[in-house]
């Protein structure tokens, strides 16, 4: 449970004094109600915020010691607790843990960063301008029109860190508590598909290098295409070189194709992106994982038909709310 600094003890004394209920404090400063409640009671019984003293092995920090040390990792999240103790002004004798205790204590701890796109200022605006402009669409009157496509590569075996292993003592090289990785994955397949609130494409395998000439007649030609026969149809792609080539272009316009206008560097706006990833989890769910390229493909397929149709269609209902967030956000990254 996060303490309390000094500054914040007078702030919620003077809230109790104004009558604020001390559940609606502890809130507010993600306390316990009972943090709250033992301040009002010493401060009653001393007329003081200070600590009473207590028994045991003095804080081997100062209040200055404190303040330094959340103001230097609020002004720069990746720094490490090692990091802040060799930077400590004074003599002092503290150690790691001890910094990342009063990180602790001030509601800092370490997580693992959400990895996004690189925004550069021009990104952003071109996020902002492009949610604003998209403000007052709605699912009935426009977004059901849209066909919102990607491709995605996956790879025949991921290692993200997460797997866990329980041995022994002297068992870490023990052969079968070794996790094998084959290099780069042992690679992988690509794949494109399209969404809509009414259906979905086909899973296309994209084998090798994807050019324009490629993409317009082994992708658009035969798949798009036919998915956008309805004159109300709108076809989304992201700034990838083969979706923007002048040759794409003049295909997309000479077959009186609506493309929607997609800003830069912005996976999070495209709901097949978390398609991707259910489709990720279904694969890797399976009882018998894929041994080959063949099998993977295979299992893709399988699992892309699979998908209800209903979790497609929540996906693109979420529109509304990311142009609301991006804008929200004044294009930086959203939680979508």
């Amino acid at each position: 449970m996060a303490r309390l600094s000094r500054e914040d003890r007078h702030i919620a004394l003077g809230r109790l004094q104004a009558g604020q209920s001390q559940s609606a404090i502890a809130r507010h400063f993600h306390v316990s109600q009972s943090t709250i409640s033992r301040l009002w009671v010493r401060f009653q019984a001393t007329g003081s915020v200070a600590d009473l003293p207590r028994a045991g092995r003095p804080r081997a920090t100062t209040a200055a010691h404190d303040r330094f040390i959340r103001l230097r990792h609020l002004r720069n999240r990746f720094l490490s607790a090692s990091s802040s103790v060799q930077a400590l002004p004074g003599p002092h004798r503290l150690s790691d843990q001890t910094v990342r205790n009063r990180l602790h204590e001030a509601g800092l701890r370490a997580r693992r960063p959400h990895r996004g796109a690189v925004l550069t200022r021009r990104h952003r605006q071109n996020r902002v301008q492009w949610g604003n402009q998209h403000l007052r669409w709605t699912v009935r009157n426009h977004w059901r029109h849209v066909w919102f496509s990607d491709e995605s590569y996956f790879l025949l075996q991921r290692h993200d860190g997460r797997r866990r292993v329980y041995r022994r003592v002297n068992e870490r090289y023990a052969p079968n508590c070794v996790d094998e990785a084959p290099v780069h994955g042992g690679g992988g397949v690509m794949v494109w598909g399209a969404i809509n609130t009414a259906g979905r494409s086909t899973l296309v395998h994209v084998q090798g290098r994807i050019t324009a000439q490629r993409y317009v007649e082994e992708i658009l030609r035969p798949h798009a295409l036919p998915l956008l026969a309805d004159q109300d149809a709108i076809f989304q792609q992201d700034n990838a070189r083969p979706h923007t080539a002048r040759l794409t272009t003049q295909f997309l316009t000479d077959h009186h194709v609506q493309v929607l206008p997609w800003p830069s560097m912005s996976p999070d706006m495209n709901p097949i992106e978390h398609l991707w990833d259910e489709l990720d989890r279904r694969v890797r769910r399976r009882e018998e994982a894929p041994a080959n390229h063949r099998d993977l493909l295979q299992a893709l397929q399988e699992e892309w038909d699979t998908i209800p149709q209903q979790d497609i269609r929540h996906l693109i209902q979420s529109m509304p709310r990311r142009c609301r967030a991006v804008v929200a956000a004044q294009g930086s990254h959203t939680p979508y």
